[in-house]
């Protein structure tokens, strides 16, 4: 497993298992044990995607060290006014005492003062580190400007499509830690992966076109979180660090 370091000091692994419509308690609960079996340490939740619980139930029965684990979740804007109890559940649902990440989910409603809630959090020593999700160049300097914590990372979506170059130079500038979900398009382009020149890579390389892929996106120097609940697809998609493009 490869790690970055975020502008705070904390170590934050460059793969990790995304839980985007994971719905199904069993199932997710699972793929979470799987995922960390296979050497997954980072998972990503979200208040809005409703597996919270779900992700808690698993970690309480992993004998995964929590200090190798690395959770991160993202504040449902409907809770930016009461950022600080939101993030208190989410602890208790995911039955942790710390939290590695809290992310702002989108830039909508009152993100200053969910911005103020993630701070006292942070200075609390709740959270190791807070950031933001789907922010622009734009958002993302007005608020390292004009705040006492600058943002660890920015989640938004990475691909090879959507490479967010312009946004990633933003971030490099400001310190930020771009993180990308949907490495895979989103199930847009999946006819991809049988074309070339991708199928030319991967045979080069000995590796799935989808390997290809997410070793590109780590070689720019995103974080990133590819969801799958298949077992094999779990096992492709952590194989991905012995090779270089």
């Amino acid at each position: 497993m490869n790690y970055v370091t975020l502008n705070n000091g904390v170590r934050m692994p460059q793969l990790g298992l995304g839980t985007f419509q994971s719905n199904d308690a069993a199932l997710c609960e699972q793929t979470i044990l799987k995922a960390l079996s296979l050497g997954y340490r980072l998972i990503d939740t979200a208040q809005g995607y409703g597996n919270e619980k779900f992700i808690g139930n698993a970690l309480a029965k992993t004998d995964v060290p929590r200090e190798e684990l690395f959770i991160v979740t993202k504040v449902w804007f409907k809770n930016h006014e009461n950022a600080y109890d939101s993030i208190l559940q989410s602890l208790k649902d995911l039955q942790v005492d710390y939290l590695d990440l809290v992310l702002i989910h989108w830039p909508f409603g009152n993100t200053y003062k969910a911005w103020r809630d993630m701070e006292k959090l942070y200075e609390e020593g709740k959270v190791r580190a807070i950031g933001v999700s789907n922010y622009n160049a734009d958002r993302l300097l007005d608020l390292t400007q004009y705040n006492k914590v600058v943002p660890a990372v920015n989640q938004i979506e990475t691909n090879i499509f959507a490479q967010q170059q312009e946004n990633r130079e933003w971030m490099a500038k400001l310190g930020v830690q771009p993180m990308g979900y949907a490495p895979f398009g989103q199930g847009r382009i999946n006819e991809i992966y049988e074309q070339s020149p991708l199928k030319d890579l991967a045979a080069k390389y000995g590796k799935t076109a989808r390997q290809v892929v997410l070793r590109f996106q780590l070689q720019l120097g995103v974080v990133i979180i590819p969801k799958t609940v298949n077992p094999e697809r779990l096992a492709e998609n952590i194989d991905v660090f012995d090779f270089e493009l």
